[in-house]
């Protein structure tokens, strides 16, 4: 399975690298040139997260810190788990 949340859907992209030479104008420069470009993979960070999922059932998934931060997901720890079961149990 490949690293991608399941939230947002982010996934590793491609992007370059740019080498750059000179003095910047602004600065008294003649112009900063580029003298290489090199081509690179942007990650997203990616953590590996126990959520309860919309049936109340627990899954081991990829989510992005961004979207564990903003509160996307509800995670499934021991405390959080029972009182789903619990909760299932009374429905």
């Amino acid at each position: 399975m490949a690293k991608v949340c399941v939230i947002s859907g982010a996934r590793p992209t491609s992007g370059r690298k740019y080498k750059r030479r000179g003095m910047i104008r602004r600065k008294g420069g003649a112009g900063s040139k580029i003298v290489g470009k090199t081509l690179r993979v942007i990650k997203p960070n990616l953590q590996r997260v126990k959520i309860i999922d919309e049936k109340g059932t627990v899954k081991r998934v990829w989510v992005t810190a961004k979207m564990i931060g903003a509160g996307k997901i509800k995670k499934a720890g021991k405390a959080s788990f029972h009182r789903a079961a619990a909760a299932a149990k009374k429905a």
